[in-house]
């Protein structure tokens, strides 16, 4: 029987499933979370199917060590390449972060073009196209990778204007296909959202995966009677554990969560 009151496990291959686990703090407060982010071996987005899935299920081995009861995979390319492995080993409800996206943009949607934006990975998997096409059939998917937005994240430069020109060179093409829906791709971009809205124009409607995910998250723990009472609080709820740059990562993170974060451990995830 699984514990209600056990923490959600949340994995990324880096920094960016950090904009998941904002939105489950803020929609499911008294859930508790144990993160995971593989900064010693990001950027997942260029790896081969076969390692993305070897890294996924050493991460979520780890993370059953820390007796959790559901898994988030906050990364599109390890949803993409990785979900249904996963899934298959695990007796716990295991979560991507792209089916819930892909929902909200088929009903969104007003002249049935789609924009998807991501990684090279995520874009290439054609996992997004699939899911709307399954949707409706109707839907044009237009799909563009746009690997420079992770670094510029990364190293901060969330409205520099070397980002709105960058985001203004990828983003043209979607803009010349006329798109009115376009989703967020990659967990990082939430964080440059504004400046995509800007480029894009108000009367695209954006998707945030990261805050659907978190809404799909509460729907099925209240549905599996998995809702945490709130009764047992720990003195650490959210716990963050990364494969490198211990340091780095708690800085970036105390920049954007909602919580002060004071410790971030370092472990060796290859053991796993």
């Amino acid at each position: 029987m699984i514990d209600k009151n056990a923490p959600v496990g949340v994995f990324d291959s880096g920094v960016g499933g950090l904009t998941v686990a904002r939105e489950i703090m803020r929609n499911l407060p008294s859930e508790k979370i144990v993160y995971f982010g593989d900064t010693a071996r990001v950027p997942y987005g260029s790896k081969s199917k076969d390692t993305v899935i070897r890294y996924s299920s050493q991460i979520v081995h780890f993370l059953r060590e820390q007796n959790v009861k559901a898994i988030v995979i906050a990364c599109n390319t390890a949803s993409a390449f990785a979900l249904e492995a996963v899934q298959d080993k695990l007796d716990i409800p295991v979560l991507g972060v792209i089916e819930a996206g892909a929902r909200v943009a088929a009903e969104e949607t007003k002249n049935k073009r789609v924009g998807v934006i991501g990684t090279v990975g995520t874009v290439g998997s054609g996992i997004h196209e699939s899911y709307l096409k399954r949707l409706d059939p109707e839907i044009t998917v237009i799909g563009k990778a746009c690997p420079l937005f992770v670094p510029l994240v990364e190293e901060g430069w969330l409205h520099d204007p070397v980002t709105v020109e960058v985001a203004s060179r990828y983003l043209q093409e979607l803009k010349d296909e006329q798109v009115d829906t376009l989703i967020l791709g990659c967990t990082h971009y939430p964080l440059i959202r504004s400046t995509i809205q800007e480029v894009m124009g108000e009367k695209v409607r954006l998707v945030n995966p990261a805050y659907e995910t978190a809404l799909e998250l509460k729907s099925l723990l209240t549905k599996m009677d998995l809702l945490s009472t709130g009764e047992q609080q720990a003195e650490f709820p959210y716990r963050f554990y990364v494969s490198d740059l211990a340091d780095e990562f708690k800085e970036f993170a105390n920049s954007i969560l909602p919580y002060d974060v004071t410790m971030t451990r370092k472990i060796d995830i290859e053991k796993y």
